[in-house]
């Protein structure tokens, strides 16, 4: 019998492998919309928070806000951990429309805002060592992207949505905002943000056979 080509086996696994993120992650009833949540900006239409699947390994995690701590460490002079009110205080805000692109095939434009991820790891004091950025979630998930992406893009650790605090299907209290990469490296519910000298580090899904860029002009799954 003759062999599928190479190419038709690694389709194959990467639609398999979809399929299983769809079977094991917990998506959650789209929520009712808000009261006051914006749906155009700039002229912009804006997708409702409502319309944004709940991607998760184990479920939203719970967030004692009380208790909440992000830390910031790594590759950095002086490791610091914040609370909610000390982040939203403590850095300048910023609010940009993005699109996110998942690679279940949806995607939705919001305006996010928040604070630039690289503001914060400049108040560690980075090291000039340091090439990646990793990001990690209470429920468990890591990304990681260039710190010459984080810090070129301004990239956002959003805590509003279309003018309403970040809900907690949407990653409650931190999401980062990836522009221009795929729905994988928007890490919600974050909690550690660490510089890492490590160019090569994977996360969940990039050690699962994703690129480790997840640029959005290009395919998501390959080295």
């Amino acid at each position: 019998m003759d062999r599928l080509p190479p190419l038709l086996i690694i389709a194959a696994l990467v639609v398999a492998g979809v399929w299983a993120w769809d079977v094991h992650v917990h998506l959650s009833p789209p929520p009712a919309e808000l009261s006051g949540e914006l749906r155009e900006a700039n002229g912009t239409p804006l997708d409702s928070v409502s319309a944004y699947r709940e991607n998760s390994i184990h479920g939203p995690p719970s967030v004692d806000i009380a208790a909440f701590r992000l830390a910031v460490g790594g590759a950095v002079a002086r490791p610091l951990n914040y609370t909610y009110g000390q982040v939203l205080g403590g850095f300048s805000h910023e609010g940009r429309v993005v699109t996110l692109s998942c690679v279940e095939g949806w995607d939705e434009t919001s305006l996010f805002e928040g604070v630039a991820v690289i503001d914060l790891l400049e108040a560690s004091n980075v090291s000039p060592d340091a090439t990646t950025v990793v990001f990690s979630a209470l429920d468990g998930y890591t990304t990681s992207l260039p710190l010459s992406v984080v810090r070129d893009r301004r990239l956002l650790l959003a805590y509003r949505v279309n003018n309403l605090t970040l809900p907690r299907s949407l990653g409650y209290p931190f999401i980062l905002v990836a522009e221009d990469r795929w729905g994988y490296k928007w890490c919600r519910w974050v909690t550690g943000i660490e510089a890492s000298t490590d160019s090569k580090y994977r996360g969940y899904w990039e050690s699962r056979g994703y690129t480790n860029d997840g640029d959005i002009n290009r395919s998501f799954f390959g080295p």
